[in-house]
């Protein structure tokens, strides 16, 4: 079979990687990849939202499965496209990704069926978001209403921090349209896990549990990123907790939807915030998450493709989902400025070096051919991964072959899983 990828970060890296262990894939492709991605795919150099070139790519090729990494051709309508001309591929909707593409509308499906998420007001004029925050006091969670790369949400410790926040979303339009409205929110306290599941629209399969890092700097400080390094299994999901998240989130999320007129096929991603063993919900994204994806799949056992081929097939049931119980820690590697204006062009050594290191992979993020190196070409770059007999063998085979990488201004995260090893 032939399968298409749509996206080019390090979660369509791990995507294809194992894609290319399955023993029904004979070919594939990649849009627009990157430069670890070339290594066992083949590149396609069309605009991703291209969607009409795509799809003649698809016809042209006879590719079986079409694949969308990223959200914003999701949003878009990509599969919409390609369902209504006959061709399977893995993804919700436009309608069902609004999920993720609007804030406001995931918080009000929450509400009206009763998935616990923070209590928020909805805000289109400034001048009355300034006075809600004056009055709410911090701290506080300020959000963009559309997609903004991970980087929309602010949580705000102070009154001087929201307010900044606030200027930055709607008045300096830093986000362009999807800070048109803004959600403020009350500000959860415990600690963040992600969840993950396929599911096409009738049944839904769990993944293993994972946590993300959010924030540039060790210990939780700086901005928000779209992620600096990720780990699964998060031990903050136990079994009794995994099955609360299924009865009280998934499924009835899955069903609001329905209810709504909403066919949910794809894979669902619930950001969620933990206390004292109860689950509330951050934010849903309708895509694997990055970094995530990479951990994640590194544990997976079970054929992808075969996974993927069911989803879009609606005959999700009929497999058996296996995993690798060898924990596995992912620390992203980033470029001088993230998430800010970042530097490109800067010359990667070591990456053959490290990937060569037992029970490692290096998954490439932001990077391009440049004179026949491999140079930075994204504000996250690489994504070093490695699995291990426990999550502290896994995170230190991880740093050991980071530490192998050089390229100028990088820069990494040095507590990437520290919660879970120092979980009593």
């Amino acid at each position: 079979m032939k399968v298409l990828v749509i996206g080019g970060g390090g979660r369509e890296h791990a995507i294809v990687w194992k894609l290319s262990q399955s023993k029904s894939v004979d070919k594939i492709y990649c849009c627009p990849g990157n430069a670890g991605i070339a290594g066992i795919a083949e590149c396609i150099n069309v605009n991703q939202n291209n969607f009409n070139a795509l799809l003649d790519f698809v016809k042209y090729e006879w590719i079986d499965l079409t694949i969308v990494g990223p959200e914003d051709p999701l949003s878009k309508g990509i599969v919409d496209l390609f369902e209504k001309d006959g061709r399977k591929i893995l993804g919700p909707t436009k309608a069902a990704a609004q999920l993720e593409s609007s804030k406001v509308f995931s918080k009000d499906l929450m509400k009206s069926h009763g998935i616990s998420t923070a209590e928020y007001k909805v805000f289109t004029s400034y001048l009355h978001a300034e006075e809600y925050i004056r009055f709410k006091g911090a701290p506080i969670v300020i959000k963009a209403d559309g997609l903004a790369a991970g980087k929309g949400v602010f949580i705000a410790n102070t009154m001087d921090e929201a307010m900044d926040a606030l200027k930055i979303i709607m008045k300096d339009k830093a986000f362009g349209d999807a800070g048109n409205k803004v959600i403020i929110e009350d500000c959860l306290k415990g600690e963040e896990a992600s969840y993950m599941v396929f599911t096409d629209g009738k049944s839904i399969v769990p993944m293993v549990s994972s946590q993300d890092h959010k924030r540039i700097f060790d210990n939780d400080k700086g901005p928000n990123t779209g992620g600096m390094g990720a780990y699964s299994p998060a031990p903050v999901i136990t079994e009794e907790l995994e099955h609360v998240v299924m009865e009280k989130i998934m499924k009835p999320t899955i069903r609001a939807l329905r209810s709504e007129g909403i066919n949910y096929k794809g894979i669902l991603y619930a950001g969620l915030m933990i206390d004292k063993g109860v689950p509330s919900v951050l934010e849903f994204n309708c895509r694997l998450g990055d970094p995530e994806t990479q951990p994640v799949l590194s544990r997976l056992k079970t054929d992808l493709m075969e996974i993927a081929m069911a989803v879009a097939e609606e005959r999700l049931s009929e497999i058996n989902m296996e995993w690798n119980n060898d924990p596995a820690v992912c620390v992203v590697l980033s470029s001088s400025g993230y998430p800010g204006k970042y530097r490109k062009g800067d010359v990667i050594t070591g990456i053959d070096e490290a990937d060569k290191m037992q029970g490692v992979h290096v998954f490439h993020a932001g990077t391009a051919f440049k004179d026949d190196h491999v140079v930075t070409a994204g504000g996250r770059v690489l994504g070093v991964t490695a699995t291990g007999k426990d999550i502290a063998t896994a995170k230190a085979r991880a740093y050991d072959a980071a530490g192998k990488i050089h390229y100028d201004g990088m820069h990494y995260r040095k507590d990437i899983a520290d919660r879970a090893i120092k979980r009593p």
